[in-house]
């Protein structure tokens, strides 16, 4: 992943959908559609889907994104003036220089941030082949692999040693269980957060909701850290823009707290519940972890690759502790 991180994005993205049409095709396959023509029609659907999405929405953020890049040193003059209003003693020649300059510090990052940003975008114009190459190979991998997945599982199996095949298999069954699980719910909860923060920040009023919602929803597969980078975020710009209509920023507040409970309540209970099965902390470790390591495509694959190795470390823990290592009465193996 480290030597090859850049072309290895199109091939992992493409066995990810893969894997999430797997059940979608093998179902329609069952109902006596032919599997490539159900492989074709889902892998051709879910492009339409995402370049739609993209035509739509990509113009959208990308316009709020400049127009709040544009804004960072007015809301840092603001921030600036809210404080010292409200904080006795602030301001130049008030005895508070260290507060001063960590303001003063603060304008000149956002400046040089979003110099560098438009700068980033500019020299990303030279990307447009990649990104070309990656919507041309990405889907042709997932075609592939949906063409191949009952044989590709045939040939696996084949493969593992007889005397153990049972054992095997629990493993993997466990750890398709693990991923799937997580995988498509995790999806569906940032689709919905994305759509509801999206909506419900814009009626609010507040001027970037839409891509603080947008931010916020795809965020929130890392636990908690998705949940506080959004919410610093919207309530954070509602401060600077909403101070003056207490309603409307008591609106924002009330949108984040009830995201947070359906999130927290509803919908990773319904649709991811247990699969992982991980301590949130470790979560957050593997995604940073794999993300530092490896970069973006580290941190995609972080948590599927924390969840397969959750499953076998348990595994280990059960054969340790029915050992005669952990227990001299238990049966030698």
């Amino acid at each position: 992943m480290w030597l090859l991180g850049p072309i290895l994005m199109p091939f992992a993205v493409g066995a990810a959908v893969g894997y999430f049409l797997d059940p979608l095709v093998s179902q329609l396959e069952r109902r006596g559609v032919p599997r490539a023509i159900a492989a074709a029609v889902m892998v051709l659907s879910l492009v339409a889907v995402l370049l739609a999405a993209l035509v739509l929405l990509v113009p959208l953020i990308a316009a709020e994104a400049a127009t709040l890049i544009r804004a960072l040193p007015d809301l840092h003059e603001q921030a600036q003036t809210f404080v010292a209003d409200r904080v006795p003693g602030f301001g130049p020649g008030a005895g508070n220089d260290a507060v001063s300059d960590l303001f003063a510090r603060i304008g000149e990052t956002m400046t040089e941030s979003g110099g560098s940003v438009f700068g980033g975008i500019v020299s990303g114009l030279n990307g447009l082949l990649r990104v070309a190459l990656f919507w041309m190979v990405m889907p042709v991998v997932a075609f592939y692999l949906l063409m191949d997945w009952p044989r590709l599982l045939l040939a696996v199996d084949d493969l593992l040693p007889r005397a153990n095949v049972l054992r095997v298999r629990a493993l993997g069954r466990d750890i398709d269980a693990a991923l799937a699980g997580y995988v498509r719910g995790v999806v569906m909860v940032c689709l919905i957060l994305a759509v509801y923060y999206a909506i419900a920040l814009t009626v609010a009023g507040l001027s970037y909701g839409l891509l603080v919602g947008v931010v916020a929803g795809l965020i929130s597969f890392v636990p908690y850290v998705g949940a506080f980078v959004g919410g610093a975020l919207a309530i954070g710009l509602a401060l600077y823009e909403l101070w003056d209509n207490p309603l409307a920023l008591g609106a924002v507040v009330a949108i984040w707290v009830f995201g947070q409970f359906m999130e927290s309540q509803i919908l990773v209970p319904r649709l991811v519940g247990s699969s992982v099965n991980l301590h949130p902390v470790w979560l957050i470790f593997a995604v940073m972890a794999f993300g530092s390591l490896f970069g973006l495509l580290g941190a995609i694959v972080a948590v599927p690759l924390a969840a397969v190795m959750g499953v076998l470390v348990r595994f280990a823990l059960e054969e340790y502790r029915a050992s005669h290592v952990y227990d001299s009465s238990a049966a030698t193996p």
